[in-house]
């Protein structure tokens, strides 16, 4: 078995941890569990800390579990919030599950037969038959409201410095019912390690504490940083929101892009915890980045990585491929390659206007410069720009006898103008 603690450290991915954990994970193989809450139907970039520690544990020999808050997702943690979440429905807290179980299967080994196979529990089936009475009466007279209001994500909640309206029971209660989550999965699945973020350590120390009081044993506390930008802007934000492991909510393309524009702070940081290179191969890309930071081997690298980890090896391809197409050297049959999600996402921003097919097919490059697209003001301009050469479409040169086929028309329905190397302007035809 490798030292998972030791793992950790090096990687710069341990906040605060429990006295006698390292030990305890090195006299055998150990069961915990991170949470997540379903808020949505996708998890985010701000989750991978935690999946990527659940998968440093399962490859450290050690069987990880992750959970996923049913339960707890419709009360709403208040660590790290100043103001309550909004309640889920039954129905979307099953689509979110659902979601968050196929992202997950694409870093954690659900389906071995080994004995640290991954498995995914969820606290609605313990609690969903657990009475009010019942839970105050066995778990809630343990616990003092001292010891909880003593508190970080509580007592924030009470500072009026932070301009809130305090905090209703429902959220109060959250700790207690986080704690009765590892006292149940310490007594029904011998876990006895629970993980996360920093601002979870209140919450987990509750459940060690009842483990203590009510099971007599001991179990252990280790969390990780928040992770952080070095320019002070939030982590896992881009100007659309957040960055999604759903291809759906976050396009392959702007995931690469997401990493490959991480910068060189960042970078450096980043690479050891959201990928899973060895030591030595990080020290000699940091080495290699130090002698040559322009040609960015930090993040070339860790984009790769992380998208091929995330999506697959085909998407990365394809997004280093659309990189090229608007950065390098490319051909109009590279265009020709890209859908039209792709190729919208790449050109986003570009101004476009709509042009019926009857119009522009067999019409002079002059006029579908000028009259057709406007975009520029005349024809002298037009031909003007054509003659000194700095007019391409769809990436190639063009002069002023051209004339627009059906053939040009990139997935049938685009046209690419350029007018030097960043000018850009899409023709779209409309039938």
């Amino acid at each position: 078995m490798k030292n998972f603690i030791q793992e950790l450290r090096w990687r710069g991915m341990i906040q605060d941890i429990m006295p006698e954990t390292e030990q305890h994970l090195l006299e055998g193989v150990r069961s915990a569990y991170i949470g997540f809450d379903p808020t949505a139907d996708s998890l985010h970039v701000g989750h991978l800390v935690g999946i990527m520690i659940l998968k440093h544990f399962q490859n450290c020999g050690h069987k990880p579990y992750a959970l996923v808050g049913g339960a707890t997702g419709m009360v709403g943690d208040p660590s790290g919030k100043s103001i309550e979440r909004n309640l889920l429905t039954d129905e979307i807290l099953a689509k979110y599950i659902a979601g968050i179980k196929k992202q997950l299967s694409k870093f954690l080994d659900f389906e071995s037969k080994a004995e640290n196979a991954a498995e995914m529990v969820n606290n609605y089936d313990w609690m969903k038959d657990y009475s009010f009475l019942n839970f105050i009466r066995d778990i809630g007279k343990h616990i003092t409201v001292n010891y909880m209001m003593a508190k970080d994500s509580v007592k924030k909640r009470f500072d009026p410095t932070e301009n809130t309206e305090g905090m209703s029971f429902t959220e109060f209660s959250y700790q207690l019912l986080q704690g009765y989550d590892f006292l149940h999965l310490y007594r029904e699945r011998g876990l006895t390690l629970q993980m996360g973020g920093s601002d979870q350590w209140g919450n987990i120390t509750t459940g060690t504490e009842l483990i203590r009081r009510i099971a007599g044993g001991k179990a252990y506390a280790m969390t990780c940083p928040l992770i952080t930008k070095a320019d002070g802007t939030k982590f896992g934000k881009s100007e659309g929101g957040n960055i999604w492991l759903d291809p759906e909510k976050t396009s392959p393309y702007k995931f690469y892009q997401y990493w490959l524009n991480t910068s060189d702070a960042d970078a450096e940081r980043y690479i050891k915890i959201f990928t899973m290179l060895t030591q030595e191969e990080i020290k000699s890309l940091v080495t290699q980045h130090q002698e040559a930071p322009h040609q960015r081997a930090l993040q070339k690298k860790l984009a790769e990585e992380i998208t091929v980890m995330v999506h697959s090896r085909e998407d990365y391809d394809n997004a280093v491929k659309a990189s090229e197409i608007l950065f390098g050297n490319s051909t109009s049959d590279d265009l020709k390659t890209l859908d039209t999600n792709t190729f919208l996402e790449i050109f986003e921003g570009v101004p476009q206007k709509e042009v019926a097919k009857t119009e522009i097919i067999g019409a002079n490059i002059v006029d579908i410069l000028s009259q057709k697209s406007g975009f520029l003001k005349s024809k002298s301009e037009a031909l003007r720009e054509l003659k000194a050469n700095s007019i391409s479409l769809n990436k190639e040169k063009i002069g002023e006898d051209f004339i627009l086929s059906e053939n040009d028309l990139i997935n049938g329905k685009f046209v690419l103008i350029q007018k030097g190397k960043k000018n850009y302007f899409i023709v779209k035809i409309i039938m």
